[in-house]
């Protein structure tokens, strides 16, 4: 370009510079919070990330997250939430029960996307599942409503059961005896005895498998809790070890050895927040956005694992199935 042509050029400097840098858009920072390792963290909130780089926000391109775990400490998170804030960040994506609620008490303002298991209006993350209210909204899955589903295929596949077993962690954020009664009565009606085992951390669970193990229980149920699902390989493994047929919460437990799984499509579930969190940065309220609950649902029967436990199952269940691990 000649000497006077780039004169001209720079004169329009207002125009010329700004249609060059045209692709160099602001990016916006969103926080995700969750209960263990920034691994985990991560590996959750990437079908999130994905659903959101559909809709136009792109990890190194215009959108940064900033990855906050507890590894496993609950008191941590109260100073995880609180960092994020300070860094002023445009969301914060919260994963599981105690960060929400970490979250929540760290922020009125900042949008708050979540993602549990527990009731959001039990728990008091939101005023309603229509009107959420507040900085609050996200996605819910169906968890304890289906423990009683599991339930029935365990006694389906067991008809002569007489003692199924419940491993699950009274620690959470809104109490379980109501629960624990209804789940008890569904059992009752099937004609089976249930044993609830507390567990509160990863050393609980040796003894509370030893416990259904001594009580001769038949089988075993696996609460939907963020402790399980933070430690899928132990229970597995225990579940191996004592030969108990145990159903599970979700696919991964099946996929990696566990004989039956009836849960919510984690990743489909995870897309939603996605989605949600990119209304949000796009201007949208969390206030105007309903919880949503994510109703799918997949069965999947390890057969390797069956075969191992003697068991043979029913066509009935085996024409069920999502999805049949042989």
């Amino acid at each position: 370009m000649r000497r006077r042509e780039l004169i001209i050029a720079l004169g329009a400097g207002a125009v010329w510079p700004k249609a060059a840098l045209g692709q160099q858009v602001a990016s916006r920072i969103v926080g995700v919070l969750g209960p263990g390792s920034l691994e985990s963290s991560r590996t959750l909130f990437a079908p999130a990330q994905r659903r959101l780089a559909e809709m136009g926000y792109v990890e190194g391109r215009n959108l940064v997250a900033e990855y906050r775990g507890a590894d496993n400490q609950e008191d941590r998170l109260p100073a995880l939430a609180a960092d994020l804030v300070q860094r002023r960040v445009d969301a914060i994506v919260a994963l599981g029960g105690p960060p929400i609620a970490a979250a929540k008490a760290a922020t009125t303002s900042i949008p708050i996307i979540f993602f549990t298991g527990y009731d959001p209006v039990a728990s008091g993350f939101v005023a309603s599942l229509n009107r959420p209210g507040g900085n609050v909204t996200g996605v819910s899955v169906l968890n304890q409503q289906v423990v009683a589903k599991r339930l029935e295929m365990l006694r389906e596949l067991l008809p002569t059961a007489k003692s199924i077993g419940y491993i699950h962690n009274p620690s959470n954020l809104v109490s379980v005896p109501d629960f624990l009664k209804d789940l008890e009565s569904a059992a009752e009606a099937l004609g089976v005895k249930l044993l609830p085992v507390e567990v509160r951390r990863v050393d609980d669970f040796e003894g509370a498998f030893a416990k259904i193990a001594s009580s001769r229980s038949d089988a075993l149920l696996l609460s939907p809790d963020t402790l399980i699902f933070r430690n899928r390989e132990v229970l597995i493994d225990l579940a191996a070890r004592h030969k108990i047929p145990t159903a599970y919460p979700t696919r991964e437990f099946a996929a990696g050895g566990g004989l039956l799984s009836y849960g919510t499509n984690y990743p489909a579930a995870y897309a939603q927040v996605g989605e949600y969190l990119s209304r949000v940065l796009n201007g949208e309220k969390p206030e105007d956005l309903p919880v949503r609950q994510a109703t799918t649902l997949e069965l999947v029967i390890n057969l390797k694992t069956a075969k191992a436990l003697h068991l043979n199952v029913p066509p009935t269940l085996l024409a069920r199935a999502d999805e049949v691990i042989e």
